[in-house]
């Protein structure tokens, strides 16, 4: 395990301060892409329509288990073949985990719904934020692009930092690239239409069970990030209404850290929105906080999730230190 931790502080370094070089995935597809190749061909081949639906359940579980299988394979012959080539293959390794890491992208993505909002205006800002969420854009206006901004920082600071990271430590290359797998499968088809809502149960049930230690750990590094930006009292409010709101949110999940970066904010989140035209009326998370959020409000929710990444950054590399001497 030392080795896969500092492996991945090296990841962690490389990501956050290189990311992906400019026209990289231009030139070559990402991973992701693939796997999401992947999942819509076995979308394609496997859920069939006129099934009944306890069939259509279980093609999906086959279907995911193969996929998951598939990526938990590719990640142990490319463990093992860099396994040959030390110590260059660790360095080469460590390379390959930052590229299944988010900080860099997700922080420059949600700083450009800021600098739109103050250079564009919401025309700009509503573009800015579609890349980044799943919500009507053209239905928002200032308060409701930063508060999606906000939202969507917070959920992916899990989703594509913590979690990843989390499961590379476990289980190295093959429990990376299975998790990214789930992950994009329950994106793709772990939705409650008619189409997926028997043959995605498997892909999204898992994926809650994938996310749930990861969600609720950068829920609590938030709240310690905000002591760190704004001291004792954010920090006690972070934690507090992340405790107390975290459970009404639709996911699982996803409440955890985006309750937690409300508590730091002074900001009420989610609540009701619209997706394909549909409101999805949900409960608010810190609803007595503002609702008026604006660009200032996302600039000081990115400045949490550098210290939250920094936070998480750092213990990888303590843990590293002590599994040395122990």
């Amino acid at each position: 395990m030392e080795t896969n931790l500092l492996i991945l502080f090296l990841a962690l370094l490389a990501d956050r301060f290189f990311g992906d070089p400019d026209g990289l995935w231009q030139k070559v597809p990402h991973p992701v892409f693939l796997f999401g190749k992947a999942i819509d061909f076995a979308d394609q081949q496997f859920n069939n329509a006129g099934k009944p639906d306890d069939e259509r359940r279980r093609d999906g579980f086959l279907a995911m288990l193969g996929l998951l299988v598939l990526a938990g394979a590719i990640g142990l012959l490319v463990h093992l073949a860099l396994g040959t080539i030390q110590p260059f293959g660790g360095l080469i390794e460590a390379l390959i985990v930052a590229v299944f890491l988010a900080q860099k992208s997700l922080g420059d993505h949600v700083g450009r719904v800021a600098m739109a909002l103050r250079d564009e205006g919401i025309v700009g800002a509503r573009r800015a934020v579609s890349m980044i969420v799943g919500r009507d854009p053209e239905v928002l206006d200032h308060a409701g692009v930063s508060r999606a901004a906000i939202e969507s920082l917070a959920e992916n600071t899990s989703d594509g930092i913590i979690a990843p990271a989390f499961w590379y430590v476990l289980l190295g290359l093959p429990g990376l690239l299975a998790y990214k797998m789930l992950n994009t499968a329950d994106s793709m088809i772990g939705h409650m239409n008619d189409r997926h809502r028997d043959f995605g149960r498997f892909a999204a049930k898992l994926d809650d069970v994938a996310n749930w230690i990861p969600a609720r750990l950068t829920g609590l590094l938030i709240s310690a990030a905000a002591w760190i930006v704004h001291g004792h009292d954010a920090a006690r409010r972070s934690f507090n209404v992340m405790m107390r709101d975290a459970r009404l949110h639709r996911s699982p999940n996803a409440g955890w850290p985006e309750a937690a970066m409300a508590g730091a904010l002074e900001v009420a989140l989610a609540g009701p929105r619209i997706y394909g035209g549909v409101v999805a009326n949900e409960p608010l998370l810190n609803g007595a906080g503002r609702r008026d959020a604006g660009a200032e409000n996302i600039e000081e929710a990115l400045d949490i999730f550098n210290v939250t990444t920094g936070i998480f950054t750092a213990t990888i590399f303590v843990l590293f230190l002590i599994g040395l001497l122990f």
